[in-house]
C-alpha cells in the first residue's frame, strides 16, 4: 500500500511542474518584448529616429542628404576573383591602412571629422 502511495505522489505534479516549458517560453517572450519597448523608447527619445533616413516617411528627402565628397573607393562585391582583382584589392587596402596609420590613436581627437575623413557639418 505504501508503494502505491509513493507512486501516486510522483504522478501528482504541480501546475508549475506540468507547464514549466510553456512558462519559460512565455517569460522569454515577455522579457524580449520589454527590451524592445525600452529600446524603441530610447531610439525615439534620443533623436536618432529623426536622423534615420531609411524610414519610409523620408523617401522624398533622401536625395537631399549630403553625401560628402570622399576619396574612399569601395571594392566591387561582384566579379571574377583573379590575380588582378586581388592586386586591386591590396592597393585599396594599403591606401586605407596608410590613412589609419597617420592618426594618433592616443592623441586628443582620434574621432574628429578630419581624422575620420568625413565632412564637418558645423564648418561654414
Amino acid at each position: 500500500m505504501e508503494a502505491k502511495k509513493a507512486i501516486g505522489t510522483n504522478e501528482e505534479r504541480t501546475f508549475r511542474d506540468k507547464h514549466s516549458f510553456m512558462m519559460f517560453i512565455t517569460g522569454s517572450i515577455v522579457i524580449s518584448a520589454c527590451i524592445v519597448v525600452i529600446g524603441m523608447a530610447m531610439y525615439n527619445s534620443s533623436g536618432a529616429a529623426q536622423l534615420d533616413l531609411s524610414r519610409p516617411g523620408y523617401v522624398s528627402v533622401r536625395s537631399q542628404a549630403a553625401s560628402g565628397e570622399s576619396d574612399f573607393q569601395s571594392y566591387s562585391s561582384v566579379g571574377t576573383l583573379d590575380k588582378k582583382a586581388i592586386e586591386d584589392f591590396k592597393k585599396l587596402y594599403d591606401k586605407q591602412t596608410q590613412k589609419l596609420k597617420t592618426v594618433d590613436a592616443f592623441g586628443g581627437s582620434p574621432l574628429s571629422p578630419e581624422s575620420l575623413g568625413v565632412e564637418n557639418p558645423l564648418a561654414p
